[in-house]
């Protein structure tokens, strides 16, 4: 599926063709919370990091946030824009809250380091959600596979 993006001030736009685009995974970990939270989490899908395209390119800045991923955001508002690591060259991961294109709809979500949540945080756990303190063991494309939800 090919997805679109931008920022808050529109200084910067993306589009990347997303084989797993459905906005499943809520992240609670502080560095997601602190660096892209909305609601205390924030969600991230999978493209293919070779079919990104970028409008604003000079506005864009990296924050390498651990050993393994760069979060890119916008320079001049700040907006999450994706995370990338080199330890998957061909995966790019950007953010649910960047996206300008409808997304689908997850029949269930994946709650992943509930334990790392701020306090004020109260997760909404649906009836079919999952739950987990760290990493599930399911992937992205594991859990679009299973839902039927490749595209």
């Amino acid at each position: 599926m090919r997805i679109e993006g931008s920022c808050h001030c529109g200084a910067v736009q993306f589009a990347v063709e997303a084989p797993h685009p459905v906005p499943f995974n809520l992240c609670y970990c502080s560095i997601c919370r602190k660096t892209a939270g909305a609601g205390g989490f924030a969600i991230n899908l999978g493209a293919k990091a070779e079919t990104l395209e970028v409008t604003g390119r000079d506005h864009v800045r990296t924050y390498q946030s651990s050993a393994h991923m760069e979060r890119t955001f916008c320079g001049t508002c700040g907006s999450a824009l994706w995370g990338y690591s080199p330890k998957w060259p061909d995966l790019l991961h950007p953010h649910a809250s960047a996206i300008d294109t409808d997304l689908p709809v997850p029949p269930e979500r994946v709650h992943l380091f509930v334990g790392s949540r701020a306090n004020w945080v109260e997760p909404c756990i649906g009836a079919d959600d999952k739950e987990f303190e760290a990493y599930p063991q399911e992937s992205l494309a594991v859990w679009h596979e299973r839902m039927g939800m490749t595209t």
